[in-house]
């Protein structure tokens, strides 16, 4: 992935975890370190709970499409784990990189009996078995001890800047914040993207 040129990377989750929030905020910090970045957002349902897909493509030289081809993905941030799987499915390789919120989000179908959700266990394996790295990240827990599990996103926010896949640092990120961030959610939300930091460092 070093030197990757376009770096491809997919934010993925289901509707409103505020992973278009992420793309945005990672895409502005990027130009203003001097990057190319295109965004594309994909929508499996226009509706709360529907899966939601952010690719952002990366570059010191140029300006490219807004989708990922398949199978091409640098770089994959979940904010929910079988999301994460079903997008490291059509996107990974055996290089990719994958952090994900270890926290649920359970489909209707699940939620009423008609199918099964897998355990832990299964899936680290198959991130493992299907990625370079994997991280499991217990954001949304990390987010409630803070006070409010919307934080989530700017916890994985954070993880996956202290990941080091990224040709961003954690200042810079946090300038992003400041600039794009109403005074009354600034503190908040620069303490969930610190304790997303501290998680992977910590490993």
């Amino acid at each position: 992935m070093e030197g990757a040129d376009p770096l491809n990377v997919i934010v993925t989750g289901v509707g409103g975890q505020g992973n278009v929030l992420i793309s945005q905020l990672m895409g502005s910090a990027l130009v203003r370190t001097g990057h190319h970045v295109t965004i594309g957002e994909t929508y499996g349902a226009s509706q709360r709970g529907g899966a939601v897909m952010s690719h952002l493509r990366i570059s010191r030289e140029a300006q490219y499409g807004p989708l990922i081809p398949h199978g091409q993905a640098n770089v994959i941030l979940g904010l929910e784990p079988v999301e994460t799987l079903r997008v490291l499915g059509q996107y990974g390789n055996p290089d990719v990189t994958v952090i994900t919120n270890s926290r649920p989000v359970y489909p209707l179908a699940v939620a009423i009996g008609t199918a099964q959700y897998p355990s832990v266990e299964e899936i680290v394996k198959a991130l493992e078995e299907l990625s370079s790295k994997a991280w499991l990240i217990n954001a949304t827990d990390i987010a409630l001890d803070l006070g409010a599990s919307i934080l989530t996103n700017i916890v994985m926010a954070g993880a996956l800047v202290g990941a080091g896949v990224l040709p961003l640092a954690p200042e810079e990120f946090e300038q992003e914040l400041q600039e794009s961030l109403p005074a009354d959610r600034l503190d908040f939300n620069l303490k969930a993207f610190r304790r997303g930091l501290a998680e992977v460092k910590a490993r």
